[in-house]
């Protein structure tokens, strides 16, 4: 896709990747750019220093009536809705099984439900104007998993899964998917540390934003910044058994403990 003249919509966009992908799609040509998040001060500030092509909304994407809201806001501001970057996310604390119900449902509505409830926004529309690109933010740890935090693991595999199903349902009627799978990145949530998402390095949200950008020109699936990411994926699925193993060395070494 060609960003030039299109109108975006970036979620989590106050900080880190969200603010980083703001940034690089007025930066190539987007003719508005929306910043949602909860955070409107300093989402605002992302759109001040962007420009006249920005705007910022508040928005808790685990509410639907705030992202329909959004949308709403997005199109009377700048038109209709060219491309969804559902980018938000959270990291919560650190654990397994025993943490407790409300923040696993929080992480089913920020990492699951909050990417159907904009593209139930925004789809349809996409699809009668002829298409349009919707790219989920999800992460190294919804195609490998991750040891410190099985609500964050488990809600990230459905992130892709979403992403996965809205490419073979839309894909052939006009709509461009991508689904974005870091391990770890300089944002506000790796500030106390990047844990085992780490061992290949840490990204700046910068170099994120731009491959990001990069892959949807390519109109590609899979965002990979962490290239060593496609390898362990292949390893995980040639020998399923011998993977759950090197998993279970990173869980002792990085995971193991009281909250085990």
């Amino acid at each position: 896709m060609d960003i030039q003249g299109k109108v975006a919509i970036v979620t989590g966009a106050a900080s880190g990747i969200g603010a980083a992908l703001a940034k690089k799609l007025a930066a190539d040509g987007a003719s508005g750019v929306m910043l949602a998040d909860l955070n409107l001060e300093r989402a605002q500030g992302v759109a001040d220093e962007i420009g006249k092509v920005a705007s910022a909304v508040k928005c808790d994407v685990s509410r639907e009536a705030d992202i329909q809201a959004l949308v709403t806001a997005t199109r009377e501001r700048f038109g209709p809705v060219d491309i969804f970057m559902s980018n938000a996310g959270i990291l919560g604390r650190m654990g397994g099984i025993e943490l407790e119900d409300a923040l696993w449902d929080k992480m089913w509505q920020i990492h699951g439900m909050a990417h159907v409830w904009a593209a139930r926004a925004v789809v349809p529309q996409m699809i009668a104007r002829g298409g349009g690109y919707f790219v989920v933010t999800a992460s190294a740890a919804g195609l490998l998993n991750i040891v410190e935090s099985a609500p964050y693991g488990v809600t990230k595999h459905a992130a892709v899964a979403i992403a996965e199903w809205l490419r073979i349902a839309y894909g052939k009627r006009g709509l461009r998917v991508s689904c974005l799978c870091p391990q770890s990145v300089e944002t506000d949530m790796t500030r106390g540390g990047t844990g085992s998402a780490g061992v290949n390095g840490v990204l700046t949200a910068e170099q994120v934003a731009a491959d990001v950008l990069a892959t949807m020109r390519e109109e590609k699936f899979l965002v990979l910044p962490h290239p060593e990411v496609a390898k362990y994926f292949l390893n995980k699925a040639q020998d399923y058994d011998r993977w759950l193993g090197g998993m279970q060395k990173l869980y002792e070494l990085h995971a193991a403990g009281p909250a085990a």
